[in-house]
């Protein structure tokens, strides 16, 4: 493929779209860790409700998930309020309303496959670790995460690459400013809006060949793991 296939506008939407899907990712992975630890661990009657508010961004429009980020985070939403009472401004249309919107689009992605990964594992490795007096954080540290790694390596790629491929909740919640909020995908609708099918068909190639190394990646590097740790559909 050429490099001057890809302009100026197009190159800076890639690196917004990698740094959206680096930071979204890490987030997701330290916040959905004990989130998923919890669900694969509890048994309260807060697990079911809990896991379907998980899972709901995957039968949600992201629309109707972008609509209502709108709204709250906007300056007369309750979670706009706050964050112009602390001089923080309102979210929508920054990168920062990105990252949120983002994260909660993409938690099933995360949170599942680490929830398996952490179900798949049982209590006789845990059972093991407390008759040798490991704390209970020792024991996650060092028992649960090593044989959680496929689990890990799955929500990893798959969060990563969920992100990637955002549209709608991305274009409710941060618009289409350039070089601040124009992700990939809003650049290739704007193309195509455009008429420009040449820009929009190297910059779609593009990510067809990104999204499918990474997949293959996955199932390379962790072929029975995926089947194991995949999503909840």
């Amino acid at each position: 493929m050429p490099i001057n296939a890809l302009d100026h506008t197009a190159w800076a939407a890639l690196a917004l779209t990698l740094r959206l899907a680096g930071l979204t990712t890490l987030i997701l992975l330290l916040l959905g860790t004990p989130l998923a630890w919890w669900l694969a661990r509890t048994r309260s009657w807060w697990k079911g409700p809990a896991g379907a508010l998980v899972a709901l961004p995957l039968v949600l429009p992201p629309t109707v998930l972008g609509f209502y980020l709108l709204v709250g985070l906007g300056p007369n939403g309750p979670i706009g309020q706050w964050t112009q009472s602390l001089g923080l401004g309102v979210l929508p249309f920054t990168f920062a309303g990105l990252v949120v919107g983002s994260v909660l689009y993409s938690t099933p992605f995360v949170v599942q496959p680490l929830q398996n990964a952490f179900e798949a594992i049982g209590d006789r490795p845990l059972e093991a670790a407390a008759t040798l007096r490991a704390s209970r954080l020792d024991t996650f540290f060092s028992v649960v995460l090593p044989l959680a790694r496929p689990g890990y390596l799955t929500a990893t790629v798959m969060g990563f690459a969920h992100t990637v491929g955002e549209f709608g909740v991305v274009l409710m919640i941060g618009g289409n400013i350039p070089d601040k909020t124009r992700v990939v995908s809003v650049q290739i609708y704007d193309h195509v809006e455009a008429l420009e099918f040449t820009q929009a068909h190297w910059l779609s190639a593009s990510m067809v060949v990104f999204s499918f190394s990474l997949l293959l990646a996955l199932y390379i590097l962790n072929p029975t793991g995926q089947r194991k740790t995949g999503l909840t559909r």
